[in-house]
Parts: structure tokens; C-alpha cells; sequence
């Protein structure tokens, strides 16, 4: 608890290199997205750098000149009067022009980087200044003996994209914080909000593998230092303690993969108890992360399922029934949600998790319609669908908070826009009564076109399957005689086929 009460009061700094092939407005969103993520950390942003570039430094991600920036916002030191950078900068600036024309991802980067379009948003007031001896060379890019941490504006360098080990550690020598990348921050996210054993595991083995590179460039650092002694007398080379660290995450992984396995037969049990308790109509809620899922599951389901206004605030399927009832008897799911850039890893690992999706009979996929950007957000989760497999899976595309887009006037006519380039749409707000009632309405019509018409007969012998029946069909007649009870139901045909089954 103390360590997050003081990663809570962590100040970060927003980092980001621009490439020729992503737009403004998709960068932006993206800028924009990594400050909620490390919102969602409880991480202060009080700067933000971003740099246009034909592609990034293979050493440390930035060029020298940006490193040195960020080094000097960080140290709160005075700027230097260098005429020769912004020469370079104009230099760098013309690559990524000429990279942006020709379409070619892979110029060749500049020396240095491209003119500084950094955006300092919320900067403390400066610090005294400090007289700290100023290196020269390759000593430049590495952390001053004599500064002060404690006086620092920052704590981390947050990176808006997956950097390698050695980018990550030349980029921590230069600017003298901790860096993550975009990776680390959702794996941290993912690590901090995980709550069942099975989420809890799949988020740690994502993680282990992802640790696994760093020890081994934490090792070039360290040297042979480290070596263990082996052998009769403690004589031989030994393994290294990388060497010792990288076995005990191959171990560890196996463990937790084992114990996944086991919940996985565990979980498949459950749903098939489901499936023979309640009936055949599911709905998954599936989008991008922090669209308003949940808040719908819980007007829909009149649950208690945790609401946040925050980046993967649900990592564990919730499954409840759609309340008041309806026939069929329809059950909801609230899955983890989705983000650009997810790790491979994750959707691997955390496709156990998406099998509510791919089981069930309905997607509902919701988008956040007051989202400059919200194409995106439906793309990412069109891909990622289509990556566990739920390409097929019927699905009904709901436009969430329409209530945030602006006025009455805007919304009328972002609302009509949707209407017209996605026939079928649901358009909502989850604050609105009425409109959780129409997306209500739309989930039950769908089940109800597959609704069959079929005549049970029910024993006297067998009328504990009444409340079953009842449950899950509509029962549109009943006539008895001396044998039993002949019940005309409308139902899921799967039902239908189970009943019959049972009563034969």
C-alpha cells in the first residue's frame, strides 16, 4: 500500500517521437492516450516532448540534442546558446520532410533531431539553479555526480512507444530518471488491476517475458562481476546471476502456465453449467478501453460491476443476466478492453479471458462517440476481434456518450452522421434511462429473431421442469388432461432441441 501511495505522487514527463507515416491527428491521439495511461498510474504529467523524426535513434530512441532537453527540463537547468543545434535541427526537420513526401518508413535518421515542437503542460514553477559541472563526450549523456534528485521535475520519462533494453538504458543515462515505454506502462496497469488468479497469472507471465531481455542487458552492465562459482571447491565458471534470474522466469512461467491450464478447464466448466442453467443468449461487450463498457453493463444488469473513468478499470469477465428478465433469458458480459498498441503477449495471454467473445451469440461493440478519434478506436478493436478468432461473431456497434460530444445541436448532428455511415447503430448515452431502455430493446430483438415456435408435452411425472421451461421459453398456451400438460413456447431453437431432449 505505501508503495503505491508513493508511485501515486510520481511526476512524469511524456515522450514521443513523431514518424513520417503517422498523421498529426493520430499522433496526437496517441500522445493523449499515454497521458490517461499514466493518469490511470497515478502519475502527474508535468511535461511533454515530441519530436518529428524520419525514424528513431537506434541508441536511445531520441537524438543527443532532444536527450539533452529532456535532461535539462528534468534538472531545471538553464538552456544553452548553441546556434549550431538549431541548425541541426533544421536539418533533421527537411529528413522527416523528405521521409513524410516519399512515403519511405525507413529514411535514413538524422544526426540530430528535428526542431523542437515540445509542449510543456502543468510545469512547476523553476527550481534554484544549480552550478553542476557539465561533461563533455559520452559522459554527456549520463547522470551528473553532483545533482540532486530530490530537487528534480520529474521522476520518469514516460515513452510513447515499445523501445529495446539497450534504448531504454542509454535513454535512463542520458536524461537521469527512469524510463518506461508504453508496453511497461500498460503492463504495470494491467499488474496493478488484475484481480483474479487467472488474470493475475496471465498478466504476470506477459510480464516475466518481457523482463527477460532487460536482465540480460542489465548484465552487460554488470559484467562478469556477477559470475557464481560452481563446481568442487566452488571452482568453474558457474552461471552468472543473469544466467540464474532468466531460469528462475523460465521456471516461474511454467508454473503459472500450468495453473492456468488448470483454471481454464475449471472456467469451461462453469460456462457449460451456465449454458445448461440459463439458455444460449449471450452478449459480450467488447471496445476500446475506458468507452463506457461497464457503465452499461451495470444499467443493464442493475450490478455491481466496478465503474471507473479510467484506462482498463476491468480486467476480469463479469458475467450477469440482463435484469428486469426478458425470454430468452439473455446473459451480459463485460470483457477487458482494448487499446492501440496492446502487447502481442496480451492478447494471448488474455485470450481465455476473450472466450466470452467468441462464445457468445451477440457482440455489442461500444465506442466512445465523443472521441475526435474514434475511427481508431473501432479499428483496434475490429483488429484485435479478429486476432482472437470473432471475426463472425454477430455484432451490434452502440455509440456511447453522446451526452459529451457538446451542445444539443452537435450531438443531433454527430448522432445523424453515425446513423448514416453505420446503418444499424445504436447511438446512447449510459446517463440517459431512455436510451439504456432503446439499447435494451435492440439486444432483446435480436434474440427474439431466432425464436422458434414449438409444442412441449410435460408429464405429470416431470413438472419440476416447469420453472426451466418458464425461464427460458415464452409460453404462449397451455392445455392439460389426464396425461399432463401440452405447453406451446416460443424459444432459443437450442433450447428447444435441449427440452425435447429432456423430456424424451
Amino acid at each position: 500500500m505505501m508503495q503505491e501511495t508513493q508511485e501515486e505522487r510520481k511526476r512524469a514527463v511524456v515522450a514521443a517521437v513523431q514518424l513520417s507515416s503517422v498523421s498529426d491527428v493520430e499522433f496526437d491521439a496517441s500522445v493523449t492516450e499515454l497521458r490517461q495511461l499514466a493518469k490511470t498510474l497515478g502519475f502527474e504529467v508535468v511535461g511533454s516532448f515530441t519530436q518529428k523524426r524520419a525514424n528513431f535513434d537506434q541508441g536511445a530512441y531520441f537524438g543527443t540534442g532532444k536527450r539533452d532537453e529532456i535532461r535539462r527540463f528534468i534538472r531545471n537547468e538553464p538552456e544553452p546558446a548553441n546556434p549550431a543545434a538549431s541548425a541541426d535541427d533544421e536539418a533533421g526537420y527537411a529528413a522527416f520532410l523528405d521521409a513524410a513526401e516519399s512515403g519511405a518508413d525507413d529514411a535514413a535518421h538524422p544526426e540530430h533531431e528535428g526542431p523542437a515542437e515540445d509542449e510543456h503542460a502543468a510545469v512547476p514553477a523553476r527550481a534554484p539553479q544549480r552550478q553542476g559541472r557539465r561533461k563533455s563526450g559520452d559522459d554527456a549523456d549520463a547522470a551528473d555526480d553532483d545533482s540532486d534528485p530530490g530537487s528534480y521535475r520529474a521522476d520518469i520519462v514516460l515513452v510513447d512507444h515499445e523501445i529495446s533494453p539497450s534504448q531504454a538504458r542509454n535513454l535512463e543515462k542520458a536524461v537521469g530518471v527512469e524510463v518506461m515505454d508504453r508496453t511497461m506502462v500498460i503492463l504495470e496497469i494491467f499488474h496493478r488491476h488484475a484481480r483474479s488468479r487467472a488474470a493475475k497469472a496471465q498478466v504476470e507471465i506477459v510480464r516475466l517475458g518481457y523482463m527477460a531481455p532487460r536482465l540480460r542487458e542489465a548484465a552487460k552492465i554488470a559484467g562478469p562481476q556477477g559470475r557464481q562459482r560452481s563446481g568442487v571447491g566452488g571452482r568453474g565458471a558457474g552461471e552468472s546471476k543473469g544466467e540464474l534470474d532468466r531460469r528462475k522466469i523460465r521456471d516461474h512461467i511454467a508454473e503459472l502456465q500450468e495453473e492456468l491450464a488448470a483454471l481454464d478447464v475449471e472456467r469451461s466448466t462453469q460456462r457449460a453449467r451456465r449454458q445448461e442453467r440459463m439458455g444460449l443468449a449471450r452478449v459480450a461487450f467488447v471496445g476500446y478501453t475506458n468507452a463506457g463498457k461497464s457503465t452499461l453493463v451495470r444499467a443493464l444488469t442493475g450490478s455491481d460491476v466496478l465503474v471507473a473513468d479510467k484506462l482498463f478499470a476491468t480486467l476480469d469477465t463479469t458475467v450477469r443476466a440482463l435484469h428486469p428478465e426478458s425470454v430468452p433469458r439473455i446473459l451480459i458480459s463485460d470483457t477487458v478492453g482494448f487499446i492501440k498498441n496492446l502487447p502481442h503477449g496480451l492478447v494471448a495471454s488474455f485470450k481465455s479471458t476473450l472466450d466470452e467473445a467468441l462464445e457468445a451469440s451477440l457482440l455489442a461493440h461500444v465506442v466512445d462517440a465523443s472521441d475526435a478519434a474514434f475511427e481508431r478506436q473501432l479499428d483496434v478493436t475490429v483488429e484485435v476481434l479478429a486476432e482472437i478468432g470473432a471475426r463472425e461473431v454477430p455484432r451490434l456497434l452502440v455509440f456511447n456518450k453522446i451526452d459529451r460530444v457538446g451542445d444539443e445541436a452537435l450531438q443531433a448532428a454527430r448522432e445523424g452522421d453515425l446513423y448514416a455511415r453505420y446503418p444499424g447503430c445504436v447511438v446512447i448515452s449510459a446517463r440517459r434511462e431512455g436510451d439504456v431502455g432503446r439499447l435494451r430493446a435492440a439486444i432483446i430483438a435480436f434474440f427474439q429473431k431466432r425464436l422458434v415456435d414449438a409444442e412441449l408435452f410435460l408429464p405429470w411425472s416431470a413438472q419440476q421442469m416447469r420453472g426451466e421451461i418458464f425461464a427460458n421459453c415464452e409460453v404462449l398456451d397451455e392445455r392439460a388432461d389426464s396425461d399432463g400438460a401440452t405447453l406451446t413456447v416460443r424459444g432459443e431453437p437450442e433450447m428447444i432441441r435441449r427440452l425435447v431432449d429432456k423430456l424424451a
